[in-house]
């Protein structure tokens, strides 16, 4: 199976839980061995490529701004391509656009990507409900890329992806395991650092920054 063998799964669930005028958002980044696979909730109508008129890459982000300094501040991206990322209005991320930032993002050994992968037109919550109808899919996503390590954002997220009830707030930098087809993976859980969850960014870059340092860098000397 591979990570295109997904997207008519991802679109079924798009018709049932999703807005019904806009496409699901998929993933994207490295998809082989990638040290850090990130696991973020759903996405929204803010993302250009959720338009069906779109013909590019349909990846987490697109036209949006607050996230990528995220990863500009863990130096998962350049601070050229974070100011055109900034400087850039949302109409203005051409198809040639987003595929720069993400060969980017690639080169960095990083996967982008969503528990849920319906599209909603804002950023209504959703419920744990429609976010479990995505989880073995997302397994199968894990499986398939097979990360260093997981990062999972905010206490939904996390305890969906976990099996088990987990506050951000009582695990930073506390290292959790799923088992997939009887290969482990290590899972942090961060803060939330978008949206309503903006005010604990420094948290997310601090704790990120840490996990890196342990999982990545201390591997490699």
């Amino acid at each position: 199976m591979t990570l295109e063998d997904l997207k008519e799964e991802y679109d079924k669930l798009q018709n049932i839980y999703g807005a019904k005028e806009l496409d699901s958002i998929y993933n994207g980044g490295c998809s082989k061995n990638p040290d850090i696979c990130f696991v973020f909730m759903n996405p929204t109508g803010k993302n250009i490529a959720s338009d069906k008129s779109w013909k590019g890459r349909k990846s987490p982000w697109l036209s949006t701004k607050n996230i990528w300094k995220l990863f500009y501040n863990v130096n998962l991206l350049s601070e050229y391509t974070f100011n055109e990322i900034q400087r850039k209005k949302p109409k203005e991320w051409d198809y040639e656009f987003c595929d720069y930032v993400y060969d980017e993002i690639e080169k960095n050994k990083v996967f982008i990507t969503n528990l849920g992968k319906c599209t909603q037109i804002d950023a209504r919550p959703l419920p744990d409900e429609v976010l479990k109808k995505y989880l073995n899919l997302l397994l199968k996503e894990i499986e398939i890329i097979n990360p260093k390590v997981i990062i999972t954002f905010g206490n939904q997220v996390s305890s969906i992806i976990l099996n088990k009830k987990i506050a951000v707030s009582e695990n930073r930098k506390i290292c959790h395991e799923i088992e997939i087809n009887k290969n482990k993976y290590r899972v942090y859980p961060v803060y939330y650092p978008v949206g309503n969850g903006i005010f604990n960014i420094d948290k997310s870059i601090e704790d990120i920054k840490w996990i890196i340092d342990k999982e990545i860098k201390s591997n490699k000397k």
